[in-house]
């Protein structure tokens, strides 16, 4: 059985599982459901989402699709309720997950695979810097970008994250400890980052943006210990946010954030430096892992790259 039809199958038996629970539990019901009359939902959702999950897992194609597109719907109409009451946040954020797994799922069972070049455009799509640009350009770039991005990712989204855990009332106080932890743990990661932008725009011929990349494959810095320090840095800083803030979704969303980096961003990234430096990038990384750091640095190196035209 394919990873598509074995989620659905999970989908299915703990959507069965879940209605259940709902009435039998009064206090899981009120959770998950707030004042909405269970058994007119039930009379939906389980033809729709349990049975059509069912079908799904024994690779119905038909039935993947309106799973999908139900837990889709679900989802945002009980994130809104829950915005609009402050009930069933519970039950949002799990038909939330629910539908980001059948998402994927829809396509595992259609096609086989994720189509996850589609999400490489704009700022995320490969493209090399222009090889004659100064140095000074591709500082002043990387800094622009990393302003960007912190601000955004660590930021904006996690004070809506945050804002919609305050609201659904699934927010839960922090000790102060785990919160000074994560000012620590902050501090730290943002240093690293920092190291890593300066290594790679003075060094590289270019930015730590894949629109932007640099031209000369560069071991030194942080790139000595680990093979993505940026990445490392900037997922470390979502978590730490997440302990700052004592939001325990902005955490899960950092969690999120890795699984996206390391398997849709990371492998068209490491495919594109294979390409443009071959056996340089090969040898790399096979002495340096991609999140876990050595203990001893390997040698430092600028290797120049193929310089080819922007993709």
């Amino acid at each position: 059985m394919g990873w598509g039809r074995a989620y659905f199958g999970v989908q299915a038996s703990a959507g069965a599982l879940w209605w259940i629970a709902v009435f039998l539990s009064p206090d899981l019901r009120t959770a998950t459901l707030g004042q909405l009359d269970p058994v007119v939902v039930a009379l939906w959702d389980v033809p729709l989402f349990v049975v059509m999950s069912a079908l799904a897992a024994f690779g119905a194609r038909a039935p993947a699709a309106l799973a999908t597109l139900w837990t889709s719907l679900v989802a945002a109409l009980l994130a809104g309720y829950a915005t609009l009451t402050s009930l069933a946040g519970v039950g949002a954020v799990l038909m939330i997950a629910s539908a980001a797994g059948s998402v994927v799922a829809l396509f595992l069972v259609r096609t086989g695979r994720v189509p996850t070049e589609l999400l490489l455009i704009g700022p995320l799509r490969f493209r090399t810097a222009k090889p004659t640009a100064a140095r000074a350009r591709h500082v002043r770039a990387t800094a622009v970008q990393v302003a960007i991005f912190w601000g955004v990712l660590l930021g904006v989204v996690p004070f809506v994250i945050g804002a919609f855990e305050q609201r659904w009332q699934l927010s839960v106080e922090f000790p102060l400890a785990v919160t000074v932890a994560g000012w620590v743990v902050f501090l730290l990661a943002s240093a690293l980052g920092i190291w890593a932008a300066v290594v790679m725009s003075t060094r590289g011929a270019g930015t730590p943006l894949p629109s932007d990349a640099a031209t000369r494959f560069v071991v030194g810095g942080p790139y000595r210990f680990v093979r993505n320090p940026m990445a490392l840095a900037g997922i470390v800083q979502g978590a730490a946010v997440g302990l700052m803030v004592s939001s325990w979704l902005v955490v899960i969303y950092a969690v999120c954030g890795s699984l996206v980096w390391n398997f849709i961003v990371r492998p068209h990234e490491e495919r594109d430096l294979e390409a443009r430096f071959g056996d340089a990038f090969r040898r790399y990384r096979e002495q340096v892992r991609c999140w876990w750091p050595r203990l001893r640095p390997i040698p430092a190196s600028v290797t120049p790259g193929v310089l080819q035209p922007a993709r």
